[in-house]
């Protein structure tokens, strides 16, 4: 069974930075395209950034162009989110999310599996 579990977060200062680990079980992650949500009660789902299958292709929201940075680890079933010069605004759960994937492309839609999430406080 697929199974995602994000750890990393905490709380930062305003300018801090933070890693965000993704941890990949299940069968096969190189055929799998991995988004970074997050995520303000009573809000919408917002998608952050995401990376194909072989890491050849990101694509970031324009909130967080610049200062984060996603990055995979297939042979330690991995995934990272840098976040850097972080926002009050940045608080959120943070969660990850995979889908199946039969090209090297990704996008915020059509993830099939999601993790627990993890909770990022920005503040001073």
């Amino acid at each position: 069974q697929l199974r995602l579990v994000e750890s990393g977060g905490g709380l930062v200062q305003p300018g801090g930075s933070l890693r965000l680990s993704c941890a990949f079980s299940g069968f096969g992650l190189d055929y799998y395209s991995i988004g970074w949500f997050r995520q303000v009660p009573g809000k919408a789902y917002e998608g952050v950034s995401c990376i194909s299958r072989t890491g050849e292709y990101t694509h970031y929201a324009d909130s967080v162009k610049g200062r984060f940075t996603i990055s995979r680890d297939v042979a330690k079933n991995m995934i990272y989110l840098q976040m850097n010069e972080l926002r009050p605004e940045d608080t959120a759960v943070y969660y990850c999310a995979a889908e199946w994937s039969a090209n090297d492309y990704c996008g915020f839609s059509g993830m099939d599996h999601w993790g627990n999430g993890t909770q990022v406080t920005v503040s001073s």
